[in-house]
């Protein structure tokens, strides 16, 4: 029985083995060296920094000074040439090459953008230029934009038309409830008779916080 056992664990490992070979080899076999020279299609000089990518894969290489490159790809893969200034270019290995090595002297056609025309004119005189100089309105910077939003005016206005949020009236209810827990049996005081109270009408009925927004 321990025969046949280490028989069989022997041929799996056998086994095992020629299977890992055999893919190293299929993995190695896949394996390209792409080489070549990247020029202008209408001088054949070379482009240096010429950005060529491996599609689907985060690597890839540059040309030199002279345009050359040299990277490492698999058989089946689409390498894309961009530059800045050029059309982009595509280049897919072919799946049956025969060989380690691939060459290619890649073209690149200048790309060619057209902006709008702009017409640039003087100002017509010089009294124009001042009179729109000086009536220019300069937008508010940061000091002056926290001076305004922290005004009395700007407060109370703040303080009329921003909601309450959930704390607030949390601790509105909460309130409420402790008022009548307080005065629980007996009646609550009237604030007509509060001094107090009376003096924050009066500047409240200064300020115009009774008047019709309307």
């Amino acid at each position: 029985m321990k025969k046949i056992l280490l028989y069989t664990i022997f041929l799996l490992f056998v086994s095992a083995s020629q299977t890992a070979k055999a893919q190293f080899e299929t993995s190695r076999d896949s394996v390209v060296q792409l080489y070549g020279v990247v020029m202008t299609a209408d001088s054949l000089v070379g482009i240096p920094a010429v950005s060529i990518m491996v599609k689907g894969q985060n690597r890839g290489t540059i040309t030199n000074a002279e345009g050359v490159f040299s990277i490492v790809v698999l058989k089946g893969d689409q390498v894309e040439f961009t530059h800045v200034t050029y059309k982009p270019k595509t280049v897919t290995i072919p799946r049956n090459l025969e060989g380690n090595q691939y060459s290619v002297v890649q073209l690149m056609v200048i790309d060619t953008v057209y902006l709008p025309a702009t017409i640039i004119r003087p100002r017509p005189t010089a009294e124009q230029f001042a009179r729109d100089f000086v009536n220019i309105k300069v937008p508010d910077d940061d000091l002056e934009i926290a001076r305004k939003n922290t005004s009395a005016a700007k407060r109370r206005v703040l303080l009329q038309t921003t909601p309450a949020d959930g704390g607030e009236a949390t601790r509105i209810q909460f309130n409420k409830i402790a008022n009548r827990a307080v005065y629980q049996g007996q009646t609550p005081p009237m604030n007509i008779f509060n001094p107090a109270a009376w003096a924050d009408f009066i500047q409240a009925w200064k300020r115009g916080d009774f008047k019709n927004k309307n």
